[in-house]
């Protein structure tokens, strides 16, 4: 597939998604703020348009402005969520005619693109880069669908319930050193650059994402009332938001529990990766476990570095784009697989899962790597480095192929589990296990 069907290709699927986040709720609903932590859609959905308009269509194409009266309200860093319904947005139809109105800009400016020039021309980044933004903003407005309550609007397959038996709980990775990030992808973005080598001391690293199972055997352990397994902050943050159970979880009152999936009810399956917790719960499952959450760099090798030819490799099954068979992303399931659904999507070591599924929280901070340059601007990335952020590696249920890949890099605050976050553990090892 060249370029301009490439780009063709991600752009239509990204609205398609869009339309059906926004078109299957009423003019109420899409105006409404459903949780102080997202925006109301309608505001997501003007922005992506406005996005989209100030990079393809003004910059890239360097046409005449659409609407150049709205820039300020659609500008993520000028008004917080909190704030958004209180502005002067677009009405849901004015949003829907703005959107369409860029789009076929946006198409022109295609059918003239050499994909040469500027870098932020050169193989079609500015486009890859509107289709990544679309996609994450739509996985937040799925985020905004399951906090919304009211009669269910979405649909789905339901995600597959039988995997092959993962053998190995834990697996090895080799000390040494391995190429992290990305140099010569041309759609990654800015904090995945430069590629640089690092070097990994060998540790153990789980080989699934922890399970609803296994959080429920700490969670009947005592996990939540145990304040010897959090962390001093963590501990405070426990206390302070009620925390007893992962977002969503509703107990019967005689032992069995229940998670909402997007306004259903649904019998909790225990081999489903756990599913809205924040970085305080996996970091206390994890020292109950015995363990602690890897880091960045270990995550990441865990998921590229392949052993045969010690070069780091684009996804853990190779360099080719997801398919159905090797990671469950893209919405098309409205919830986690069981593990081991994607067998031939694990690791060259055996990790499975690592992409898909549930974000997975790390224990690194979210800080840039050596040479790193803000590109095509610096609120992407550059703004939030130092911040109070952990960050969350593989992508979920909900993201797109586009915006994700092994070297693709999530964060947010640790206290935050309406995100479609879960981990897995890791631990150092010993000389005699190695």
């Amino acid at each position: 597939m060249g370029t301009r069907e490439k780009v063709e290709a991600v752009l239509t699927r990204a609205r398609r998604r869009t339309a059906g986040l926004t078109d299957c709720l009423d003019d109420s609903d899409l105006v409404a703020q459903h949780s102080p932590l997202m925006s109301p859609l309608v505001w997501d959905l003007a922005h992506i348009g406005n996005q989209e308009e100030l990079w393809l269509v003004r910059d890239v194409g360097g046409r005449e402005p659409v609407r150049s009266d709205i820039d300020e309200l659609y500008d993520a860093f000028k008004h917080s969520r909190r704030s958004r319904p209180s502005l002067p947005l677009l009405n849901p139809a004015e949003a829907r005619h703005y959107v369409r109105a860029v789009r076929d800009k946006a198409w022109d400016v295609l059918d003239s693109s050499t994909f040469r020039g500027r870098p932020l021309e050169e193989h079609g980044f500015a486009f890859g880069m509107i289709a990544q933004h679309e996609q994450q903003h739509a996985e937040t407005m799925l985020a905004t669908h399951q906090l919304r309550s009211g009669a269910p609007v979405l649909t789905a397959e339901p995600a597959p319930r039988v995997g092959v038996p993962v053998t190995e709980k834990e697996i090895i990775i080799p000390a040494g050193t391995f190429t992290m990030g990305a140099s010569d992808d041309p759609w990654a973005l800015d904090n995945e650059r430069p590629a640089h080598s690092v070097y990994v001391p060998s540790f153990e690293i789980d080989a699934v994402p922890v399970t609803n199972g296994r959080y429920l055997e700490f969670m009947d352990d005592g996990g939540y009332c145990r304040p010897e397994l959090w962390s001093e902050r963590g501990w405070a943050h426990r206390c302070e938001a009620a925390l007893e159970a992962p977002q969503f979880w509703e107990s019967d009152g005689r032992g069995a529990w229940w998670r909402r999936v997007f306004g259903v009810p649904e019998p909790l399956h225990p081999q489903e990766p756990v599913v809205h917790v924040c970085f305080f719960e996996a970091e206390a499952f994890a020292r109950w476990d015995g363990k602690r959450l890897p880091t960045e760099a270990e995550w990441e090798k865990a998921a590229r570095w392949d052993p045969t030819t010690g070069r780091s490799r684009r996804f853990p099954w190779g360099d080719s784009d997801p398919d159905d068979s090797s990671a469950n992303l893209g919405q098309r399931f409205l919830g986690p697989a069981v593990v081991g659904a994607y067998p031939s999507g694990a690791s060259p070591l055996g990790v499975h899962q690592l992409v898909g599924d549930v974000w997975e929280w790390t224990s690194s901070p979210f800080e840039p790597y050596p040479g790193f340059t803000a590109f095509p601007y610096r609120e992407y990335s550059e703004v939030f480095y130092g911040g109070d952020y952990r960050v969350l590696r593989g992508g979920s249920f909900g993201t797109d192929p586009v915006a994700c890949r092994g070297t693709f890099r999530n964060w947010d605050h640790p206290i935050r589990r309406q995100i479609f976050s879960g981990f897995r553990c890791a631990r150092d090892i010993s000389g005699d296990e190695r």
